[in-house]
Parts: C-alpha cells; sequence; structure tokens
C-alpha cells in the first residue's frame, strides 16, 4: 500500500512553485510549463493535467475581487469611463497573470497529493487501457 501524502503541504509547495514531493526542485520550467521531472527527488511530474483548471480558477477570484470593486467605486466616486476603463483593464491583467502560476501549482500539487492520473504508480495508461478492451 502506498503511503498517504500530505495534501496541505503539496498545495503549500506547488502554491510556491516547487516540487509537490520533496519542496525543493522547480515545478516549472517555464511560465507555465511544468518540469518533466524534479531536478532534486527525480519525481516524475509530466502526468499531470492540469488543463484549464487553473484558468477558470483565476478567472473566479479575479471576478469575485474586481467587479465588487469595481461597482463600489462607480457607486461611490462616479470616475470618468477612461480612469474606471484605465484602473480596471490593467489591474484585471496584472492579477490574473500574477495568480496563474500559483493557481496551475495549487492545481498540479492536489493532484500530486490525491494520486491522481500518472501519479499513482498503479495507474494503467488511459491509452493502454483502450487498447487492451478492443
Amino acid at each position: 500500500m502506498n503511503e498517504k501524502r500530505n495534501l496541505g503541504e503539496a498545495v503549500k509547495r506547488g502554491f510556491l512553485g516547487r516540487c509537490p514531493n520533496c519542496g525543493e526542485g522547480k515545478l516549472f520550467r517555464k511560465f507555465l510549463k511544468v518540469a518533466d521531472e524534479c531536478s532534486v527527488c527525480h519525481e516524475e511530474l509530466r502526468h499531470q493535467r492540469a488543463d484549464d483548471a487553473p484558468a477558470y480558477l483565476v478567472i473566479l477570484i479575479v471576478g469575485h475581487l474586481i467587479v465588487p470593486l469595481a461597482l463600489l467605486v462607480e457607486k461611490l466616486y462616479q470616475p470618468p469611463h477612461w480612469l474606471a476603463f484605465s484602473i480596471w483593464l490593467p489591474l484585471t491583467l496584472i492579477l490574473s497573470l500574477a495568480l496563474l502560476q500559483p493557481i496551475k501549482g495549487i492545481v498540479v500539487g492536489w493532484q500530486w497529493a490525491q494520486r491522481m492520473h500518472g501519479f499513482d504508480p498503479n495507474h494503467q495508461d488511459e491509452i493502454a487501457l483502450m487498447k487492451d478492451t478492443r
């Protein structure tokens, strides 16, 4: 039986851009490209399947921050449209880009801790399973 993986620790390490297994190696080789394996503990990371989850979560978080703030500022101060546009658009863009990598790290850390996809040593490849059923 496989030992239990600490979900909180894996998610924290992912948020910080570190390997969810050892916390030492880098999780990303480029801005959003996950490394194939950890350079320190050699844990395979290529199995991650974050797909659209990080983008969806970033939209959810940024939307819940920006929209109420924009409505509040509009109600209290009624700034000119050019000023509102020049504040909210860059703020939305900056927040989205700042959160995208940490959120993706959280998703990868969560997948690793839950042994999802190829992070489970007993996992059989989906393609191999499809070939076996033919």
